[in-house]
């Protein structure tokens, strides 16, 4: 914190590059193993910069201190037994990060890959994410470092029972709302509802979202993430005189919000080219058949190497990290954090990338990022651009509030206006604070500025 505030407010341009270094080399102090989070919150600082330039008052309320600073880091072990009778001991994590907007909400991962480091930046992001969706919530996330591959389905239900026994207790419709993630589905979040029902003694509907539209969830959220990231692209490359149709895609992952963008990219007259996962990718000119992808990966759960004994024209190359070289005009990367680099975005460039969209969370590094915006490549940031399943999720919560469903073709309208105006917030506030066309800034400064307003409103606590 600034310590001669005062005697700054003459030049606020120093006021405000001074409050945002301060803030920021303290949070390094506090947090030095947290790579993740590091580099999640630096990325937000450096583009609020003209934000406290033009409204000091949020510098005297110390927003970025507080902001943050989570609510609550709750972590707990997770005790489960396999099918062999072997015990086993995982760590939960639930980050309550901000609840100024409304009830905390973010998905639960499973992934061996899972650290008290990448839940705090996920739940960071969905702060924002979640602000820029115009939708009453607050952002958080949880997880568990256990790995569901080459697990029975047995053994995952009763490590998620595990799960959930802890965790119910942090839950509730006007507190804390979780859905899925990497690792964890439909089937998952149907265990995760019945433990805490159990639990509770009586069907809560309202405590998660994803779940089997059957039983409470809504149409169409399957589909959200990977769609929204692909209507707001669209939004995008409409307004730079761009398109899908006649486009090769390359889409990273093969999961959920991968496949649904495959999707909807080729409904909308796209050529998607490949798609990967963990263990290598998939490559055919004349483009990816989606519908074998899905019945790879939610039918059979094969690897996507699969993929060739349907067509034995596509390429199988091992590891996935070689996707990037394929020549592209539009890339979804929706696998995983800090997927593509500086040197996957040169060759995308070099082979005539025009424009990126994240379908994943923080999947490009940040000097890829700035190698995109340096070349004139058009950018949608992932707190932006992947924001259609949570506004989705949040669409389930009201249904289950009214004890509604919607169709699905309701849902999908009314996502795709979601979209529409996160992308028209974004520009808007880019330009108002002297960055027009930055989609990076602009979507910060718009997920922020609503955040910031409320902590105002709502006193120091």
């Amino acid at each position: 914190m600034l310590t001669n505030v005062n005697e700054t407010y003459n030049d606020p341009k120093k006021l405000a590059n001074d409050y945002v270094h301060d803030v920021y080399k303290q949070l390094k102090v506090r947090n030095p193993d947290e790579i993740e989070f590091l580099q999640a919150t630096r990325e937000i600082f450096d583009s609020l910069r003209p934000v406290f330039m033009k409204n000091p008052h949020y510098i005297d309320h110390g927003i970025l201190e507080r902001i943050t600073e989570p609510d609550r880091i709750i972590t707990f072990r997770v005790t489960w037994e396999d099918d062999q009778g072997k015990v086993h001991v995982n760590r939960g994590y639930r980050i309550q990060f901000n609840s100024e907007l409304g009830p905390y909400k973010g998905g639960i991962r499973y992934h061996p890959s899972v650290n008290l480091s990448i839940m705090k930046f996920l739940a960071f992001e969905q702060i924002f994410k979640n602000s820029l969706t115009g939708q009453p919530i607050g952002g958080g996330k949880g997880g568990s470092d256990f790995d569901p591959k080459n697990k029975s389905e047995r053994e995952i239900m009763r490590f998620t029972q595990s799960f959930m026994t802890e965790l119910s207790k942090y839950l509730g419709p006007d507190k804390d709302v979780p859905a899925g993630d990497i690792g964890v589905g439909r089937r998952e979040v149907g265990y995760m509802a019945g433990q805490y029902n159990r639990i509770n003694g009586g069907f809560e509907p309202g405590v998660f979202t994803g779940k089997d539209p059957n039983y409470g969830g809504s149409l169409g959220r399957q589909e959200a993430t990977g769609y929204g990231t692909v209507y707001f692209a669209e939004e995008m490359l409409k307004t730079n005189d761009l398109s899908f149709k006649g486009s090769r895609v390359i889409v990273s992952g093969s999961g959920n919000v991968s496949t649904y963008a495959m999707e909807k990219a080729i409904e909308l007259g796209a050529t998607v080219i490949a798609c990967s996962d963990s263990s290598g990718y998939i490559y055919d000119e004349n483009g990816i058949d989606v519908e074998t992808v899905k019945q790879i990966k939610e039918g059979s759960g094969e690897r996507i190497k699969t993929y060739r004994k349907y067509h034995e024209t596509a390429k199988y190359v091992k590891g996935c990290e070689n996707i990037w070289s394929l020549p592209c005009e539009i890339v979804l990367p929706c696998a995983t954090q800090n997927e593509l680099d500086e040197h996957a975005a040169a060759t995308l460039i070099q082979n005539g990338l025009k424009a990126i969209a994240e379908g994943a969370n923080m999947p490009c590094t940040q000097e890829a990022i700035e190698l995109f915006q340096e070349k004139g490549i058009l950018f949608a940031p992932a707190k932006a651009a992947n924001a259609g399943g949570v506004a989705v999720s949040a669409m389930e919560m009201s249904q289950n509030s009214m004890r509604l469903n919607w169709t699905a073709e309701e849902v999908d309208e009314k996502l795709k206006e979601v979209m529409k105006n996160i992308y028209k917030s974004c520009v808007e506030a880019a330009e108002k604070y002297g960055h027009t066309g930055d989609l990076v800034v602009g979507a910060n400064i718009a997920g922020f500025l609503k955040v910031a307003n409320a902590m105002v409103s709502h006193g120091i606590r």
